[in-house]
């Protein structure tokens, strides 16, 4: 079993984080990973992807091939646009998260973006900023967008996704560690409401 995943966003969004989880989740379940990570400006609000590979068998390449993503995760609605040619016709997801991030002059109407994600036939758009301000921690947004990956990931055990944030978190203190927690069970609870 195998499943190949984009993550992309803008830089300071989390998306790093989010890739550093599913990555600890794939190794402590005896899961094969390549990573690969674009971080462009970054720093200033730039475009910031990854690509994750993770397999029951070994992966020769960290790079996923155009139509050969399984999952597309973003967190900015366009971002996920940006990543279409690489997702899977036959299976691929788009999780996104519907909040855009306006860092351009010309960005463009969000209704002509749901336009373009409403002609893929598995789209998960959920608000993940807002749900991250209902349960009082705006900066766990990427954790809430995790937790929408995890409905329909399912290479990698929910439980498993929590022992990776744990571990990931853990030296920011047991406080922060259950905010993201209940971030990623809140993302996971949506996702499953509208797969």
């Amino acid at each position: 079993m195998k499943k190949d995943i984009i993550l992309a966003g803008v830089g300071g969004q989390g998306i790093l984080s989010i890739a550093t989880v599913i990555g600890s989740a794939a190794l402590e379940q005896g899961l094969h990973l390549k990573q690969a990570e674009v971080h462009g400006m970054s720093q200033r609000g730039g475009d910031v992807q990854s690509n994750l590979r993770l397999s029951s068998e070994p992966i020769h390449s960290d790079l996923i091939p155009r139509g050969g993503a399984d999952v597309i995760v973003s967190l900015e609605p366009m971002e996920a646009l940006r990543y279409v040619p690489f997702l899977s016709k036959e299976n691929g997801w788009i999780i996104t998260n519907t909040t855009p991030f306006v860092n351009i002059p010309n960005y463009p109407e969000m209704s002509a973006i749901e336009a373009e994600l409403a002609k893929y036939p598995r789209v998960i758009a959920i608000d993940v900023d807002a749900v991250a301000k209902e349960i009082l921690s705006p900066r766990s947004a990427n954790m809430v967008l995790l937790g929408a990956v995890a409905a329909v990931l399912d290479i990698l055990e929910a439980d498993k996704l929590r022992d990776g944030i744990r571990r990931i978190f853990a030296r920011k203190g047991d406080a922060v560690v259950e905010t993201n927690l209940k971030a990623f069970d809140a993302g996971l609870a949506m996702a499953r409401e509208k797969r």
